[in-house]
């Protein structure tokens, strides 16, 4: 019997509730009503679509708000105490349902497919999941709420913490043959470096956020009776987590053919670009593209015409021919904008120069010898004209 407590202990679901704390310290800088702040600042807000959290409240009585940790275009997130099961997690609540109509379900389904995927599978753990979801009433509509793991910060941001901007050699291995897992575990379109996110296994991080909320609240505004925070970084944790690939508001999946644009303009595949039906291997060519572009700091392709100095898929796929030579015609006469881009003999239609060939295996790299060779085999492997040419997820993830 004198092992009942510490058996209980170890058990969340046995434990004792968290108590809600009281964030009533008022100690905060008072920021003027006339300046914009986090999201007020995109050209898009329109404050009655955001739900109007407070650092303190409470959803379905068991999370509460601890403070805000960032926002982006349909969402507010925050950090939060799951109160029942005593842990940390991270709230992303979504602008009013009826401002993002089908997208709003479309990555909850996603989430669900990632339930519903092998749990034995290597990729499993790759892969962000969902904790809960359910919804708020708002002012004026209900708010969709995921509740999430905390996770640290993307590939991205660290990079540009990085005075470098490049990733050490190993740390990239690392980050891409878990990138090439989870595209193993569920194919789905699309991956890029702000959607790979470190993870953290410092509670520490967490609680620390937490007493700085505390004592020293962050500076807010308040403005027709809705508060707007500034947001709090997490401090650099003592420990990290492996890298997840995370964020399918955007994401479709990949095992079907597709022919909508998704991708970003320099990660595009060039079956994206004219048109021609994509699915899972579209992925594999944005992957290869963002490699180069966190290994080697510059991007592989541009797609900048020098003349009206802009992106242009025309510019964007002379890059492509001058790196890898002439596309195959069967992949051209699958393309509706094929005309558009080729000429009927499969050169680049003119406007836009083809720079100076230098095939990828000729590339120069910050590498040098063994390792400069097995870094542009793994992109010959990825940058293929033909979709069904390309190494798949699970052969990438097995490369040496």
């Amino acid at each position: 019997m004198s092992m009942l407590p510490s058996l209980l202990r170890s058990l969340p679901k046995f434990r004792q509730s968290w108590k809600p704390l009281h964030f009533s310290n008022l100690d905060f800088v008072r920021l003027p009503a006339d300046q914009k702040i986090e999201e007020e600042t995109r050209p898009d807000y329109v404050a009655s679509r955001c739900y109007p959290a407070r650092i303190g409240e409470v959803f379905k009585e068991r999370y509460q708000v601890v403070g805000k940790l960032g926002y982006g275009a349909s969402s507010t997130v925050w950090l939060a105490r799951d109160m029942s099961h005593r842990r940390y997690v991270t709230l992303k609540l979504y602008i009013n349902s009826a401002s993002l109509g089908q997208h709003l379900d479309d990555e909850l389904e996603m989430y669900k497919r990632i339930s519903k995927a092998s749990k034995s599978h290597p990729g499993r753990t790759s892969v962000r999941s969902l904790l809960d979801s359910f919804d708020l009433d708002g002012p004026e509509d209900k708010h969709r709420c995921l509740v999430h793991a905390p996770l640290w910060e993307s590939v991205l941001t660290f990079l540009r913490r990085n005075p470098i901007h490049r990733l050490p050699a190993p740390v990239l291995a690392f980050v891409l043959q878990r990138s090439f897992l989870s595209l193993d575990y569920l194919p789905t379109e699309y991956i890029k470096a702000d959607n790979i996110m470190f993870g953290i296994e410092d509670d520490s991080v967490f609680s620390d956020f937490e007493d700085r909320e505390l004592k020293t609240p962050c500076a807010r505004k308040e403005i027709d009776g809705r508060v707007i925070y500034e947001s709090h970084e997490l401090r650099m944790p003592k420990e990290w987590g492996a890298p997840v690939l995370c964020d399918f508001g955007s994401a479709v999946p990949g095992d079907v053919e597709h022919s909508e644009d998704i991708q970003p303009d320099i990660y595009r595949a060039p079956e994206v670009i004219i048109e021609a039906p994509w699915s899972y291997s579209a992925d594999i060519w944005n992957v290869g593209c963002m490699i180069w572009s966190i290994f080697e700091n510059e991007p592989l392709f541009t797609g900048h015409d020098p003349e009206l100095q802009t992106y242009r898929s025309r510019a964007h796929i002379a890059e492509m021919v001058s790196l890898l030579g002439q596309p195959p015609r069967e992949l051209l006469a699958q393309g509706r904008l094929s005309e558009k881009n080729f000429t009927k003999e499969g050169g680049v239609c003119a406007g836009v120069p083809v720079p100076d060939h230098v095939l990828l295996e000729d590339r120069e790299t910050s590498l040098e010898g063994e390792d400069k060779a097995r870094f542009l085999n793994l992109m010959t492997k990825i940058l293929q004209w033909e979709p069904g040419k390309r190494a798949s997820a699970k052969e990438l993830a097995e490369d040496d």
